[in-house]
């Protein structure tokens, strides 16, 4: 797995003696499990709106991080946080009204068909639900997902991960199908491998339970195009017995444009949603929402409990951030800078031949980085990344071959955002 954006601790040399030792110090403590970004790793103290504050107070843009959805440290989500943490904070295990309120608010922003919701704490948390809640309405255990997707860390999860590489193989019951790659027949491809998998379920006597899919394929290269391309796929599972569930802990709560949710630019009702990251504005909270006949069967045999989720302050950072999005029209303001976003990136990919395809919606943007043939280059592509983040702009990279640079500010970012990235972007194409 090529990682564009990963810090190497054997490359110190140079750091500065209390950069190095802190370094070092966190290797120590936390263990080698963690990783850190870029090749010279970022050192933030504070934080607000699209900006990332340095210890020395130098500023980055954050071009990168959708778990500030509506801005880091925004005053009326830490308000509500503030307020509700100073009044109570408990389990669901006792009535209150605030995780109804909300639960009511966001299953409003879905199709009516999805009227049930269960509170998590991570997107992870959430898909692992999905998946034994799919699992119990379908009677099957297949799952079907692409090549390069990314949906959690647990045992489960990681089974259908395969972008975390040969470490984390996948499940025997799991089956992976390459993701659409924008072409004008994408739903007619797509749907093919889904069949085959379908197929190759059933010579090994496994009942396919779900197709799992984040809706604009963040990991696999970021692929929005065509709206649509998902419907015939879904159908094919529907028709095995198997349910689709649209993760939506990156693309969620307007990050598109078109909409709260990624699902809705293919025309479809999921059975079941997932969603985490963008829900809380960097607060841990996530959620599994579905239709209520596929929630029966599991909720009949089984108790589920989760100590934190859906806790009072959680639902009023949750109803806080739902205010933001809809008072500072962020879903709207997506849809117009995403779309300047995007034409800038391709009139430079016209004129750059390094910058292959440019793809996404809204402010969810991925661009592919070529060599002279025009294959994947992630060398250059992480040259690029490291380049940016030397220039205090900070994007990643991803996809499998780790050549598409994957772009996703908080939904607050402006024009005047994008001119700045676009002409440190150029800078550090010259400079390359």
């Amino acid at each position: 797995m090529t990682v564009a954006n990963a810090f190497d601790p054997a490359n110190a040399a140079g750091f500065a003696e209390d950069e190095a030792a802190l370094i070092a110090r966190r290797q120590r403590l936390l263990g080698p499990a963690y990783r850190l970004f870029y090749a010279h790793p970022v050192h933030v103290v504070r934080a607000e709106g699209v900006w990332l504050y340095g210890r020395d107070g130098e500023a980055y843009l954050d071009a990168y991080n959708n778990v500030a959805s509506v801005g880091h440290g925004h005053p009326h989500v830490v308000a509500a946080l503030a307020r509700q943490a100073a009044t109570l904070n408990t389990h669901t295990r006792y009535i209150t009204d605030g995780i109804l309120d909300y639960a009511e608010r966001l299953l409003a922003t879905m199709p009516a068909a999805i009227s049930n919701i269960m509170f998590t704490c991570t997107g992870s948390e959430a898909n692992d639900l999905a998946l034994r809640v799919a699992k119990a309405a379908t009677g099957g255990t297949g799952v079907i997902v692409t090549e390069n997707a990314y949906h959690g860390v647990t045992d489960l999860l990681a089974q259908m991960s395969p972008s975390l590489g040969p470490s984390a193989p996948v499940g025997p019951t799991v089956r992976v199908v390459a993701a659409p790659s924008g072409q004008a027949d994408a739903g007619a491809v797509f749907a093919r491998g889904v069949s085959e998998a379908i197929a190759n379920m059933a010579v090994h006597g496994i009942r396919p339970a779900a197709l799992l899919v984040d809706t604009i394929f963040s990991s696999d290269g970021v692929f929005a195009d065509p709206a649509g391309f998902l419907a015939p796929a879904v159908e094919l599972v529907r028709k095995a017995g198997g349910l689709f569930i649209a993760d939506e802990v990156q693309p969620g709560f307007g990050r598109t444009g078109a909409g709260m949710w990624g699902f809705a630019r293919h025309g479809l009702t999921p059975d079941l949603v997932t969603m985490g990251k963008p829900m809380g504005d960097g607060h841990p909270m996530a959620a599994m929402a579905g239709r209520p006949e596929h929630l029966e069967a599991f909720g009949r045999n089984v108790r589920y409990f989760n100590t934190f989720g859906g806790n009072p302050v959680s639902c009023a950072v949750g109803m806080a951030v739902l205010d933001v999005i809809e008072a500072e029209g962020l879903i709207a303001n997506a849809s117009e800078v995403g779309a300047a976003f995007k034409r800038e990136l391709e009139a430079l990919a016209a004129n750059d031949g390094r910058l292959g395809a440019v793809r996404g919606a809204g402010l969810f943007l991925g661009v592919d980085i070529v060599d002279a043939q025009g294959t994947p280059d992630a060398t250059r592509a992480a040259a690029i990344v490291n380049g940016l983040r030397e220039r205090r702009v900070l994007i990643s990279a991803t996809g499998r071959h780790g050549h598409s640079l994957k772009i996703r500010p908080p939904m607050v970012f402006s024009q005047e955002n994008v001119a700045l990235f676009m002409d440190r972007l150029k800078d550090t194409l010259a400079g390359l």
